[in-house]
């Protein structure tokens, strides 16, 4: 019998955004247009969504529906997602939850008026932090950091202050699914969910990973997965149990999904 191949490769595509980068460090070089995103997708659709990206100015003010009103508003699951910091310059931060409870009508006229970017909670991360962001709570990415972000297959989102950019605003759904309190639920390290398992892992000898739910986003180092060469800035999907060679140390972000 042939047993076809262990691990495939995903599609890398880069996307211009207003708000990215020519610093694509420490994953890529530089470039020379502002690439905000580079997606990776497999040959089907998968339930996941995996990416870098790169941030030059903040990114809006948004947030994301849960499966319930997404299926309902939008014919669209909705989305939660995990970002794993891999640079920050000085100055770097996220926003995540708000800086105290508010009542719908005051997040409304902030998100209006632009006082909604001070209502917000803006944490300083540095890299090797991993941050849980769940359907429903309000965000933004800050300037001058690089994160490698896992999320569900879906690109609704509800923009609710975007500082003056000519881009759609979309208050009216945003702040139907939106959260209105601190939120608590950060976390380090592994993170997991009805959506997707996900932990960061340091290779220094061969490993067997299992598939075939099984992303695999490298970070660092080089070696092979399944017999052929794998690079830094590179994911793939395992399509079996397979075995993970590093040539160098190697870093990366281990991702599973259920059925």
């Amino acid at each position: 019998m042939t047993i076809g191949p262990g691990a495939r490769r995903l599609r890398a595509t880069r996307y211009e955004k207003v708000w990215g980068s020519t610093d694509l460090s420490p994953i890529y070089g530089q470039a020379g247009e502002k690439i905000g995103e580079v997606w990776f997708e497999d040959e089907e659709r998968l339930p996941l969504l995996f990416k870098f990206l790169f941030t030059s100015e903040r990114l809006s003010i948004q947030v994301h529906p849960d499966d319930a009103y997404g299926l309902e508003h939008e014919n669209s699951l909705g989305k939660t997602e995990m970002w794993h910091i891999l640079r920050a310059d000085e100055g770097g931060e996220i926003g995540l939850g708000f800086d105290r409870e508010y009542t719908a009508d005051e997040v409304a006229e902030g998100a209006r008026s632009g006082a909604i970017e001070t209502m917000l909670k803006w944490r300083r991360v540095k890299a090797g932090e991993t941050y849980f962001v769940p359907a429903g709570e309000v965000h933004a990415i800050g300037a001058g950091v690089a994160i490698c972000e896992i999320q569900q297959n879906s690109d609704v989102t509800y923009r609710l202050y975007d500082y003056g950019r000519p881009r759609e605003l979309h208050l009216d759904q945003g702040m139907d699914v939106s959260k209105l309190a601190p939120y608590n639920g950060l976390r380090n390290g592994v993170v997991e969910c009805a959506y997707f398992h996900t932990e960061k892992l340091r290779l220094d000898a061969a490993m067997s990973l299992s598939g075939p739910r099984t992303v695999v986003v490298f970070l660092d180092g080089k070696g092979k997965v399944a017999g052929e060469p794998y690079a830094k800035g590179e994911a793939w999907r395992l399509l079996r149990n397979v075995t993970i060679e590093p040539k160098s140390t190697t870093t990366l972000l281990y991702v599973t999904w259920p059925e």
